[in-house]
């Protein structure tokens, strides 16, 4: 494997958020790609979350904070990666197929590059959303969005790597 880490030719924090976020994105995907839907859908873990529950955690994680919490729009399922009544764990379906959460994830990472684009990034977000008081910058969003990336993308390196998956970047 081995993404290309992003470059240090800028000292824009924006530019340097949407490079690292791609990154995390990127990471994620291509260790999702390297199990079987069956390995997708399956545990190695005592916690018992799954790859493709980490995956949708990630895309509905992205798209609470950003397009929910920062631009305060409207969101079908915020929470949809754990549903009332999963006793708050991950959850996918299992007639959502592992496709539609890569497009979800794209999707959405695609939505996040484009505000990172076109706004400052000590813009403070939207009430009515996810925020009904005080919402944070979008510095602090996007800070909160990577670590949770960068997290997640070693949590699911050990859950490969259990699954007879390849190890390392």
């Amino acid at each position: 494997m081995g993404l290309p880490e992003p470059g240090s030719d800028t000292a824009d924090p924006a530019k340097l958020f949407v490079r690292y976020l791609d990154f995390y994105r990127e990471t994620v995907l291509t260790k999702v790609g390297t199990l079987d839907e069956r390995e997708l859908r399956t545990s190695r873990l005592p916690s018992g979350w799954t790859p493709v529950e980490l995956l949708g955690h990630l895309a509905h994680m992205e798209q609470r904070w950003i397009v929910w919490g920062f631009l305060g729009e409207a969101v079908e399922a915020p929470w949809g990666d754990s549903p009332e009544g999963s006793d708050g764990r991950w959850h996918v379906p299992d007639d959502v197929p592992t496709v539609t959460l890569i497009a979800m994830l794209r999707d959405v990472g695609e939505r996040t590059s484009a505000v990172l684009e076109r706004t400052p990034l000590d813009r403070v977000g939207a009430v009515g959303g996810r925020f009904d008081e005080d919402p944070p910058t979008l510095a602090w969003i996007c800070f909160h969005v990577l670590q949770e990336y960068a997290r997640h993308a070693g949590h699911l390196d050990i859950a490969v790597e259990l699954a007879g998956g390849p190890t390392g970047e």
